[in-house]
């Protein structure tokens, strides 16, 4: 349990951009924007979170310092095993996948050749009036000697 006590107010406090002037503690005649104009604006983002420390309890603190700690060391593990798993993937395809590729694309190129070769000397046979290829409805004849 929290043990309120009230402080009476010194003529240092008065300073304050929070101080009252009035002398009731439930109403204040300075609004909200009032004393946000007297607030120095020269406050970083960082000051204010420094500030936090003496709201923050030392148990909290340590409890968050180590969460953010234990989360700090996971995801550099993480990317650690990510970067050689990526590293194994990558060099295992220049070794093995690259040479597989070139090959496959020499045989394609080979192939691709050898029917252009083919379709070539059936195009000039065809010009020339050479034979054509034979017809497979037709039965294959034997030697037949010149004039019969």
């Amino acid at each position: 349990m929290v043990k309120v006590e009230i402080v009476e107010e010194k003529d240092e406090q008065r300073n304050s951009p929070y101080a009252s002037t009035s002398s009731s503690r439930t109403g204040s005649t300075d609004s909200l924007s009032s004393v946000e104009s007297d607030v120095s604006v020269d406050e970083s983002l960082f000051d204010r979170v420094a500030a936090l420390v003496d709201i923050v309890p030392p148990s909290t603190r340590h409890s968050i310092a180590s969460k953010v700690s234990k989360t700090a060391s996971a995801v550099k593990k993480t990317g650690k095993v990510v970067g050689n798993l990526v590293w194994i993937v990558t060099t295992s395809a220049l070794l093995v996948v690259l040479p597989l590729a070139l090959v496959l694309e020499d045989d394609a190129k080979l192939a691709a050749q050898e029917r252009e070769m083919l379709e070539q000397q059936q195009g000039a046979q065809m010009l020339a009036g050479g034979p054509s290829i034979p017809d497979p409805q037709q039965p294959p004849r034997g030697v037949v000697p010149p004039g019969f």
